[in-house]
């Protein structure tokens, strides 16, 4: 038995919708994960949530336009919802939790690649307080030095200028 060309239609954005929503869910994710390495504020949560649900109802608003004539079709948003349910309570958590572990794990190897290549370079930084100290010590006795000079080279031209 063949359908119509029509319920085919139809069945294609269900299925359409159904995706959305699964997509507009992984999305969030990458949301909650960003959140759980990089703590927030709750302002900014709240402005990254209405950001990102403006964009999604404009993506929901397109993809009506495009597949039904901007018509709000109830199966659609039933198949929008579906799919989130489906993709909340199936791998949602699975990919929250790998993806965070994975980038946790990458992120200590690099920071230990970082402090391992920052110790020669901590190195001298404190040889160069070290010697900073001694070389502020004599900067110190040649700005002094070179004050007194400054001085009695001022006071002689005063001198000289107020005998003629």
């Amino acid at each position: 038995m063949w359908l119509s060309q029509e319920i085919t239609r139809e069945m294609v954005f269900l299925f359409h919708s159904f995706l959305l929503g699964v997509v507009i869910t992984a999305a969030y994710d990458g949301f909650l994960i960003i959140r759980r390495l990089i703590r927030h504020s709750g302002i900014m949560v709240s402005l990254e949530d209405l950001v990102f649900w403006i964009v999604c109802a404009l993506e929901v608003f397109r993809v009506l336009c495009r597949e039904n004539n901007g018509m709000l079709r109830w199966f659609a948003v039933a198949g929008a919802f579906g799919g989130m349910l489906v993709y909340k309570k199936t791998v949602s958590r699975f990919i929250i939790r790998t993806i965070c572990q994975v980038i946790t794990f990458f992120g200590g190897i690099l920071m230990k690649i970082v402090r391992f290549l920052a110790k020669p370079v901590q190195k001298l930084v404190r040889q160069g307080e070290k010697g900073g100290k001694v070389l502020a010590g004599r900067l110190s006795w040649l700005f002094r030095c070179l004050k007194k000079k400054l001085t009695l080279f001022l006071k002689m031209l005063k001198i000289v200028l107020s005998k003629k």
